[in-house]
């Protein structure tokens, strides 16, 4: 049975997701859901990561704490932007930072923690080269970036993960 249905009640949430969306409660709706709901539970078998092993716990606190700051801080400064958009427009930019990280987990966090951040998105990373491309809505200094990212971020993943 657990080779037909890998993730059961993922199964039956994307089926009640799919029904609330469709706002049916159709037998076709049941079947197509249900059909949708299985296929997606397959695909999501091959995805499966390592299993995370923390090193620390007393810094995720710390690193939760510091983002939830920068999030704060960011989102006031992408309001001060687009409120002086007409004046003086935003210089954005590209920034390559060289990170050292190389736990699966890790990376994936630090992909989050960026990509939330109002202002900053990850763009690209390369594994090989261990260079991250993030695109920053207004870019004084890259250097500024690439020191905060790698002090306030990438130390602590490592600690966590590494």
């Amino acid at each position: 049975m657990r080779y037909w249905f890998p993730y059961p009640l993922l199964s039956l949430a994307l089926l009640v997701l799919w029904l609330l969306v469709n706002q049916s409660f159709s037998p076709g709706q049941v079947i197509l859901g249900s059909i949708l709901g299985i296929s997606f539970a397959w695909v999501t078998v091959n995805l499966q990561p390592d299993k995370a092993k923390l090193k620390t716990f007393n810094r995720i606190f710390t690193l939760a704490g510091h983002v939830a700051v920068d999030v704060l801080r960011s989102n006031i400064a992408v309001m001060r932007v687009i409120l002086r958009a007409r004046t003086q427009p935003a210089n954005s930019g590209f920034v390559r930072i060289d990170i050292g990280l190389k736990d699966e987990n890790a990376l994936a966090i630090l992909a989050c923690i960026l990509t939330a951040t109002p202002g900053t998105a990850w763009v690209e990373f390369d594994r090989q080269t261990g260079v991250l491309l993030l695109h920053v809505l207004d870019l004084e200094n890259g250097d500024n970036w690439a020191k905060l990212i790698k002090t306030r971020y990438e130390a602590p993943l490592k600690e966590i993960f590494e």
